[in-house]
């Protein structure tokens, strides 16, 4: 009987062949692993690219139509909606506007791509001309006010035809006071998948480009998570789900592996991550310069995210990523 050591055992056995290799592997990816952010936007024209995202434009209406059913055709079954209108103001009035970007967005892909699962990202950012996630007393975002806003643009997507709404603005309440709208207004259907822990993290730069949703003064930390801590993502998450979320989210997705891995051990419930503009960049910038392979840097990150508990996972790369994991 071997004692397991060396020479009796040999690991590198089963590594020999990609063959090998694929029989005995741990964590697997497919396209349905991915959800597919899209950022809508009402000023067109039809695609502009955001340079520091390369590969990733902001779309019309019509346009997103198109992107959302490509992606469709090669297996990935979400896309996750972000919307900048074509005018801001100090309260987001078009973010529940019923003919606001994001709503015209939800009901051409119910009708043109109806089998494919369209989220809503809910948040203020996008729609304030100060670019914060709230409203405003003087320069403080005011927690309990802004909620009612949150739940009116939950509401609005909702009955667009959203199957799932994700509030990231990380104020406290949000999740109840979105469920207990959704539910008044007949939506008793429509998922909530929020964003329980986001970190105000320095990855996000390159969205903030994309969405135009830099804040005028100030920064994010005072409600969005701080990098340092780890016990109060739980805390976070826990509040959620008894709030009502049906899914939680992690952001950003690499540098909070830990986290990942503690929420789906702790609670055991559907858990997305989101690998953030930042990191998608990052990855993309090396890749440009010759100093990684950025499609085997993307995959091996599509394989850690997953490994350390994601159910699926936010990626720009998700439609690289869903044909390279098909074959």
């Amino acid at each position: 009987m071997s004692d397991g050591r060396f020479p009796d055992l040999r690991l590198r056995r089963l590594r020999r062949t990609a063959a090998l290799r694929d029989l005995v592997a741990e964590t697997r990816l497919g396209p349905s692993d991915f959800a597919y952010p899209l950022f809508v936007d009402d000023s067109g024209p039809s695609r502009q690219p955001i340079a520091s995202m390369p590969g990733v434009e902001r779309l019309t209406v019509a346009e997103t139509v198109i992107e959302a059913r490509q992606a469709a055709d090669e297996g990935i079954r979400a896309v996750l909606l972000f919307g900048i209108p074509l005018t801001k103001d100090s309260r987001g009035s078009r973010a529940d506007h019923p003919d606001g970007v994001i709503q015209r967005a939800v009901r051409a892909l119910k009708t043109e791509v109806p089998d494919l699962v369209v989220i809503t990202d809910v948040c203020l950012c996008e729609y304030t001309d100060h670019g914060h996630c709230g409203v405003l007393s003087g320069d403080q975002v005011e927690n309990d006010r802004s909620l009612e806003r949150l739940a009116s643009q939950a509401a609005s997507h909702a009955a667009s035809g959203a199957d799932i709404v994700a509030p990231s603005d990380m104020m406290d309440g949000r999740v109840g006071a979105i469920r207990a709208a959704l539910d008044d207004g007949g939506h008793t259907e429509t998922i909530i998948l929020s964003y329980a822990a986001k970190y105000a993290s320095s990855f996000y730069g390159p969205f903030r480009e994309a969405a135009d949703s830099t804040p005028a003064f100030g920064d994010r930390r005072g409600y969005q998570m701080d990098p340092r801590n780890a016990d109060e993502a739980l805390r976070e998450v826990r509040l959620d789900l008894a709030e009502g979320a049906d899914l939680v989210m992690i952001k950003p997705a690499l540098p909070c592996l830990d986290i990942v891995r503690r929420v789906k051990d702790t609670f055991g419930v559907p858990l997305a991550a989101y690998q953030v503009s930042g990191e998608y960049a990052m990855i993309e910038a090396a890749g440009a310069r010759g100093w990684i392979d950025a499609e085997a840097a993307h995959l091996e990150a599509a394989y850690a995210i997953r490994r350390a508990g994601a159910d699926f996972i936010v990626t720009y790369a998700a439609r690289r990523l869903a044909r390279a994991t098909a074959r």
